[in-house]
């Protein structure tokens, strides 16, 4: 196993279940209303860091927080970009409609109105999404589940950046609620274990749906 691989298992370890392979092989068979699903999360990140961005108070904003999410803004606008440009060279086109269970099932269990725990929950809700993405975008990564080299490749380079962008949430979260952060992590670790098994098989072909295998 490359270094690469086992410092990715180590990571993704934290989740309390994983996706079903079979998962990779169902999605793959329609691989452009997978990219589409996946332009809108894209785009739904780049708005997400966006928004947390001016969530810490001022003028006590540190430029950590500032210098830290305008990176993540700046890899989920790329990213947004490629994701685009592999659609419409492949024949397809943006849809506009777009719904995302997963995230909204997350975001219900959020504390708002709690001050600083809210903000925490709303990072810790952000790392959660980039690791599950980071797991999946290694599923499809696989040669043995993926035989297009083009996406192979792109989802590999993914896979590296949202492992990358899970630690800054985590790390900004410390920023926020350092006394609080590891108990709400364990918390919102089964939270999301939760969610993501109870989603009916209704809609595989999108990047966080289907549900998972137990540990």
């Amino acid at each position: 196993m490359s270094d690469w691989n086992t410092r990715l298992d180590t990571v993704l370890e934290q989740l309390q279940c994983r996706t079903d392979p079979l998962w990779t092989a169902v999605v793959l068979e329609h691989p452009l209303q997978l990219l589409n699903d996946h332009a809108h999360l894209e785009k739904k990140a780049a708005a997400n860091a966006m928004e947390l961005l001016g969530r810490y108070p001022f003028p006590d904003t540190p430029a950590d927080w500032v210098q830290k999410l305008a990176a993540v803004i700046q890899d989920e606008s790329s990213h947004l970009r490629q994701v685009l440009r592999l659609i419409y060279r492949r024949g397809g086109r943006f849809e506009s409609f777009h719904r995302n269970p997963y995230a909204s099932g997350l975001h219900q269990h959020i504390r708002k109105g709690s001050g600083d725990l809210e903000l925490l929950d709303r990072l810790l809700v952000s790392a959660l999404i980039e690791l599950r993405s980071c797991e999946r975008f290694a599923l499809l990564s696989d040669f043995r589940w993926n035989q297009d080299t083009e996406l192979r490749r792109f989802y590999r380079a993914l896979a590296h950046s949202e492992s990358g962008h899970f630690r800054i949430f985590l790390q900004l979260g410390r920023l926020v609620a350092p006394q609080a952060v590891d108990g709400s992590w364990r918390r919102w670790l089964h939270l999301e274990a939760d969610v993501i098994q109870k989603q009916a098989r209704l809609e595989p072909v999108r990047m966080h749906a289907w549900p998972q295998a137990p540990l």
